[in-house]
């Protein structure tokens, strides 16, 4: 099927313009990736507004998930957050900083190991971090409903590929 002249967007205006110059390249993967970072940038971009009613920043909002998602106690010690986070310590660390003034996390002695630390969710920021994602999900949920629940569940597969065969290179 073709795209109507109507359902075009700034990605096929890039593409027809290489194809104007580059007859010779196919830019079909062009299309998929330059779709995929706009998506990002812009839900990315509502999120982050959606988390600063509460007062967090998107990544302060990843720590806090990572923590809620970890279960009961609500504790990490930092490497393991940083692992899950793909942040390097110094990032951790300052993210870490700002949560715990705000009163969303607490950083004690892990009483196993002399020299490390378990970060652990306040129960303020078990309050937060349940509303925000709330908050965010139903951005990514207003975002799909054009999709029916068969689309929406083809496009995780595809993407899961897309990921998968990204991650491999």
């Amino acid at each position: 099927m073709t795209t109507a002249a109507k359902d075009k967007d700034p990605v096929d205006a890039i593409t027809a313009q290489w194809a104007e110059v580059r007859p010779d390249l196919d830019t079909a993967p062009m299309a998929v990736f330059g779709r995929i970072y706009r998506i990002a940038r812009a839900m990315g971009d509502r999120i982050e507004k959606a988390y600063a009613q509460f007062g967090i920043s998107r990544g302060e909002f990843d720590v806090l998930a990572t923590l809620r998602r970890s279960g009961e106690p609500y504790t990490l010690s930092p490497r393991q957050l940083s692992a899950t986070l793909m942040l390097t310590t110094g990032g951790m660390t300052g993210r870490l900083d700002k949560l715990e003034r705000a009163g969303l996390l607490r950083r004690s002695p892990d009483p196993h190991d002399r020299r490390g630390l378990r970060v652990t969710l306040s129960e303020r920021g078990l309050a937060i971090v349940d509303e925000a994602v709330v908050a965010g999900l139903e951005i990514q949920h207003e975002a799909l409903e054009g999709f029916g629940e068969g689309q929406v569940e083809q496009l995780q597969e595809l993407l899961r590929q897309l990921l998968a065969g990204s991650t491999r290179l």
